[in-house]
């Protein structure tokens, strides 16, 4: 009789958090929105052109990303540095490079920008990527896609 009794008061409590779990799952989504605004997010805006797709972004602190993208016709890749929002000038730059096991010069677009930086180009096939982006003091960079 006890074993039945913990069964039942075990499926009652899974029913209540299970109901309860339901009841804020269909909560409005206003209601939790409401008082707060989503920050605005970077998104690639085609600067390096047609045939280039996104391959891999990284964030620049928490005001924008650096967008790397590939363009397999040309064996070229593409960096451009976007703002989260645009707003007065300020700062910034997007490198790009190929990580080889010799010096190689980045190709670099640095200044004081609205918007965005770049978008730099280099010949990459056969080789790794190394991209950076630079907005006021954040940076934000990483490397890979080998090809």
């Amino acid at each position: 009789m006890i074993k039945l009794s913990r069964r039942a008061t075990t499926a009652a409590a899974l029913t209540v958090l299970a109901l309860g779990g339901t009841v804020a799952a269909t909560a409005p989504a206003s209601a939790a929105t409401s008082t707060t605004k989503a920050a605005a997010v970077a998104t690639y805006n085609g600067a390096c052109g047609t045939g280039y797709k996104v391959i891999d972004s990284t964030p620049v602190g928490n005001v924008g990303k650096v967008f790397l993208t590939w363009n397999e016709s040309t064996g070229k890749n593409c960096a451009v540095t976007i703002r989260n929002t645009p707003g007065s000038k300020i700062h910034m730059a997007v490198e790009l490079n190929i990580d080889v096991d010799y010096e190689h010069n980045p190709v670099v677009d640095s200044g004081q920008y609205t918007s965005y930086a770049g978008p730099v180009y280099m010949s990459a096939r056969g080789y790794c990527a190394v991209w950076q982006g630079v907005i006021g003091t954040a940076t934000g960079g990483d490397s890979g896609h080998c090809g």
